[in-house]
């Protein structure tokens, strides 16, 4: 089965394909629309041969639908019949949940992307659960992506926000009572020691999930 993953991110969509080393993407923006997503897409894999797509969106999805606008992206996604633009069959997720998928390596994990919001999921025993932890509050009237997030790196200073990562890292594991977590996000990267049971994954864990989406078995 020829699969195409599409990882829809606020500056670049990144696309990978069964079958295709070369990681494939184009710039988008505020002005990226589906439609214009979908015809960019298109066009870089034009004579690919694909069977399926899976599409990681940065916002909400339930069920498998987009189920709000996206924050930094044009307008036009919720609703759109990509299955019909790409005449194929088309499974759509979570950002975070599409990258916490491909990260899994069984047991109890939860995924903490540390990138401009707090994206998050769980993953029991191959079960998957994107959840919105991110507006969830925290202290002092503010949600855990207000520490975590790129507004609580820039107002606290790098020193300062990971220790702030390490707590919430902390909090969260043992409320979910999680085996291990998984750092996810462009920020990961900026942490010098890790929390404790936790460690960073790599952006090409998106890849993995987008087809283990299509997978009988999610285990690894």
């Amino acid at each position: 089965m020829k699969i195409l993953v599409i990882d829809v991110g606020g500056t670049h969509v990144k696309v990978r394909a069964t079958g295709h080393t070369k990681k494939m993407e184009v710039p988008s923006g505020l002005k990226m629309t589906a439609n214009k997503m979908v015809a960019a897409v298109r066009r870089i894999v034009a004579g690919w041969e694909i069977d399926a797509v899976t599409i990681g969106y940065p916002g909400s999805v339930l069920h498998g639908r987009i189920a709000a606008e996206p924050h930094n992206l044009g307008h036009g996604w919720m609703g759109f019949n990509f299955k019909k633009a790409f005449d194929c069959p088309v499974k759509i997720i979570n950002d975070a949940a599409m990258q916490a998928l491909g990260s899994y390596r069984g047991g109890r994990m939860l995924f903490l992307g540390l990138g401009t919001g707090l994206g998050s999921a769980l993953i029991v025993d191959g079960v998957l659960e994107p959840m919105e932890l991110a507006h969830l509050p925290y202290k002092k009237g503010r949600a855990y992506e207000d520490y975590v997030g790129l507004a609580g790196l820039k107002r606290l200073g790098k020193k300062r926000w990971r220790r702030q990562v390490n707590e919430v890292v902390k909090q969260l594991k043992a409320a979910l009572e999680a085996d291990y977590v998984v750092l996810g996000g462009g920020n990961a990267r900026l942490l010098k020691k890790l929390p404790p049971g936790s460690q960073v994954g790599d952006n090409a864990n998106a890849f993995r999930g987008g087809l283990r989406l299509w997978s009988k078995s999610r285990r690894p």
